[in-house]
Parts: C-alpha cells; sequence; structure tokens
C-alpha cells in the first residue's frame, strides 16, 4: 500500500508538470536553439515516447500492451481491458554551435509531451495526448563589408540580425482497432495550432558608426497564427514465428495538405515608411510515408527499423517578390526538398518476468539519419544523424500485482540520453551537436479492474 502511495504521488506530479502555463514551456523556445528552425514552421519536433526515444525513434513495428506508440495508431489494440496508460516527458539540452572559428553554448529544457491510452472495447483501443510537430528559437547575428563609401572612403558594413520564437502544438484522439487475428488498422486525427514569428533587422554602420543617412535601416517582421488539423492511418500484422519469436511490420501514411491561415510580412525603414503585405495558404503540411518492423525474442530482446519519406519538396514558404509598390508576399516552392530518415533501435531486458529488480530493467540503444530537407541560400541544408541509449527503470510493486492479477504490467521511469549533429555542407552553414537528456514516466494502473471482494 505504501508503494502505492509513492506511485499516486508521482502521477499527481507528472500531472503538474503536463499542465505547466504554457507562457513558462514558451520560454524555453520550444526546447531548440537552432538557426535552422528559422525556415518555414520550424524544425519537426520528435513526437517518439519515452520507451522509444532511446531506441533512435523507431516506431512503425513497436506494439505492446504495457507503452504508448502514438506514431502508429494500429498500436492502440494491444492494449487489455484492465490497463490505463498514462505517459509524461521532458528534455533537458545543450547545443553546442560552430561556425568557422565562432563557438556557442545555449541550454534549454522542455516539456515534450503528454498520452494517455486504454481499451474501449475488446479488438478497440484509444489514446489522446499533446505533442509537439516543430519548434522555432533562434537569435543570431551576420557582419560583413559591403562597400566603401565614394566620398569619405570609409568601409561601409552591414548587420543582419535574426530571431524567432514560436511552433505549432499538436493534440490528437487516435484509435486502433483489430479486425483480423494478427492485423489491426488505426488513426489519429490532431488539431495543430501556434504561432510562426520571424524578426530581421537590417542595420549599415560607416566606419563602426550607425550610418543613417546615405544607408537605410531595415525592420521586418514575418507572423503567422496557424490553426489547421493533422491526420495519421497505419497498419501492423503481428506474426508469431515460434514460441519464442514473433514479427511484427507496420506502415503508416501522414496525410499532406494545404495550411489556410493568414501570413503577415510588414517592412519598416528608419524614416517610416512601411510595407504591409498578406497571403493566405501559404504553408503545407507533407505527406509523408513510414515502413517499419520489429522482431521479438523471448520477450528479452526487441530489434526495430523505420524508413520515413517525407514530401517536404511539395511544401510552399510566403516569399516577397517585385519591387517598390508592386511588391507582393506569395506562396513559393524551392526552399525545400523531400526528406528521407532511417531509424534503428534495440531494447534488451535479461527477465521481464523475474524476481530480482535488476534483470527486470530495459536496456535500450538506437541510432539515425536524415537528408535535407531545407535549402540555405540555394544549397542543401544540413543532414542530421545521432545516437540514443537509455533505461527503462520498473517503478511498480511486482511482487503483489503479479500474485493477485497473475500478469505483471509495470511502470516505468523512462532515462535516455541523445547526440544529435546536424551538418551541412559547405562548412562555412553553422554545424549544430545536441547534447540531450530525456526524462519520462510511463503509469500503467488497472483502473478498470472491478473487485468483486475488497
Amino acid at each position: 500500500m505504501r508503494f502505492m502511495n509513492i506511485r499516486f504521488h508521482l502521477f499527481l506530479l507528472a500531472i503538474c508538470c503536463a499542465l505547466l502555463p504554457t507562457g513558462t514551456r514558451a520560454q524555453s523556445n520550444g526546447g531548440v536553439n537552432s538557426s535552422y528552425s528559422r525556415f518555414g514552421l520550424g524544425l519537426p519536433a520528435d513526437q517518439s515516447q519515452g520507451s522509444n526515444r532511446s531506441m533512435g525513434g523507431v516506431a512503425q513495428g513497436l506494439r505492446a500492451s504495457y507503452r504508448i506508440n502514438m506514431l502508429n495508431p494500429a498500436s492502440y489494440s494491444a492494449y487489455d481491458s484492465l490497463t490505463f496508460l498514462f505517459d509524461v516527458g521532458m528534455s533537458l539540452q545543450q547545443t553546442h554551435m560552430k561556425q568557422n572559428n565562432i563557438t556557442k553554448n545555449l541550454n534549454n529544457t522542455a516539456f515534450d509531451y503528454v498520452n494517455a491510452a486504454f481499451r474501449v472495447m475488446p479488438h478497440l483501443g484509444m489514446s489522446v495526448g499533446f505533442v509537439p510537430y516543430t519548434n522555432i528559437g533562434y537569435d543570431f547575428t551576420r557582419t560583413g563589408e559591403i562597400t566603401t563609401d565614394e566620398y569619405s572612403m570609409q568601409s561601409i558594413t552591414q548587420t543582419l540580425t535574426y530571431s524567432g520564437d514560436g511552433g505549432l502544438h499538436q493534440a490528437y484522439v487516435g484509435v486502433g482497432w483489430q479486425p483480423l487475428q494478427g492485423f489491426s488498422i488505426g488513426a489519429n486525427l490532431g488539431y495543430l495550432w501556434g504561432n510562426v514569428n520571424n524578426t530581421m533587422s537590417q542595420t549599415f554602420y560607416e566606419n563602426g558608426t550607425a550610418n543613417t543617412s546615405s544607408y537605410s535601416y531595415l525592420y521586418s517582421t514575418y507572423s503567422s497564427s496557424v490553426k489547421t488539423w493533422k491526420g495519421d492511418i497505419g497498419v501492423q500484422y503481428q506474426k508469431v514465428l515460434n514460441p519464442r519469436n514473433r514479427l511484427t511490420v507496420g506502415a503508416t501514411v501522414g496525410i499532406g495538405h494545404t495550411i489556410g491561415s493568414e501570413a503577415t510580412v510588414l517592412r519598416t525603414t528608419l524614416s517610416g515608411d512601411t510595407i504591409q503585405r498578406s497571403t493566405k495558404d501559404a504553408y503545407k503540411i507533407p505527406m509523408t510515408y513510414s515502413l517499419g518492423a520489429a522482431w521479438e525474442h523471448k520477450e528479452r530482446l526487441l530489434v526495430a527499423a523505420d524508413a520515413t519519406l517525407e514530401q517536404w519538396g511539395e511544401c510552399t514558404t510566403p516569399q516577397l517578390q517585385g519591387t517598390g509598390t508592386d511588391i507582393q508576399y506569395v506562396p513559393t516552392k524551392g526552399d525545400f526538398k523531400n526528406r528521407f530518415r532511417i531509424n534503428a533501435g534495440v531494447e534488451y531486458v535479461r527477465g521481464r518476468y523475474d524476481r530480482p529488480y535488476l534483470h527486470r530493467i530495459n536496456y535500450r540503444f538506437g541510432a539515425f539519419y536524415s537528408t535535407p530537407y531545407i535549402k540555405v541560400n540555394g544549397q542543401d541544408g544540413p543532414k542530421e544523424y545521432g545516437l540514443t541509449a537509455g533505461v527503462g527503470l520498473p517503478i511498480s510493486n511486482r511482487n503483489t500485482r503479479q500474485t493477485v492479477l497473475n500478469i505483471y504490467t509495470p511502470s516505468y521511469l523512462n532515462i535516455g540520453i541523445e547526440w544529435t549533429r546536424r551538418d551541412a555542407n559547405p562548412s562555412t552553414l553553422i554545424r549544430e551537436d545536441l547534447f540531450a537528456i530525456k526524462l519520462g514516466i510511463t503509469f500503467n494502473e488497472s483502473w478498470f479492474m472491478k473487485w468483486k471482494f475488497r
């Protein structure tokens, strides 16, 4: 009973963390400090949960009654009638940036996700939750000589300052149904909302002093309030090869579409001249296709891999075109390219049902790689690759629950570490190394049990 009280207090603490005021979370810029987040809707967020985040983010073939896998909604049909799952996660991150001989370190903390899942009826499961979709957070300056004044013969330099914040959030509800033995289908329907805020200021200096007579100061803001929907369809097929081995193959399709929200640009000069332009249908969500498989041996070893294609090349962003009073703000293709991503991961537990605690710890390892999806000054942006590792520590009273229920469905404290590199060619672009600690708690409680005797 004492252990159950501890776990109940942990559950309340997790809910409090998940319900922190939005303003508190916004101070962390969504957990990102990256100059590459200024393009489009921002950097795509990692939407995996604590149990598979340390496995390189694999998801398509993962199917179990003790974990939430919102990246393939077909997995929801695996939940039993007694279990209610609640999963919440956060991260602590340091970003190391390098460009030529200049380096900078930045720190972030961020709330990552909150999910819940349960069974509705036989072979039909359901999940609801909140996850990030994109993140925006950056602030940097670029200075360079552009000319020499023909009268004073002094060097004229230009300083460009870029900053931005915001990003999109997703609230979703999903169902998974198993109509046939081994085959499941599911769908997530989500609501996306958030803000895209980018600013750019242009200042000219003559011999180190701000020059406002011959060269004009320019300040530009680019903003959009986004509200739209998101849909994903998933399937899984699980085959029991023999009493010790089973194979699960999964696939999902994310539905791409045009976002109807309005985008606005406002440009102001030092003399007070302003230009404001707006456009609708400025952004698009890409079609995505994912395929993966997971092989499980003796409920001890799990090996999984995924491949994903994101059709960013079909997406648009608003751009200024024209000159003078004829300038227009229109949706334009060409700033993105299709992105291909692969993930692989391993999970090992010495004995999931053994009495010694150390036997029941889950050890996880993974890796991932993705091709560039943005273009910077007409050239390919950074590719992204990294390594992950972590553990899942059982926090349930195993002996009591197995004696009463003859099952073992533990709650877990998930702790992971992750290294990610964003590396672009040419090397004059910024290289980013991200070091993150991922924390999550998965509560697994038999809330729907009807006790005959108390």
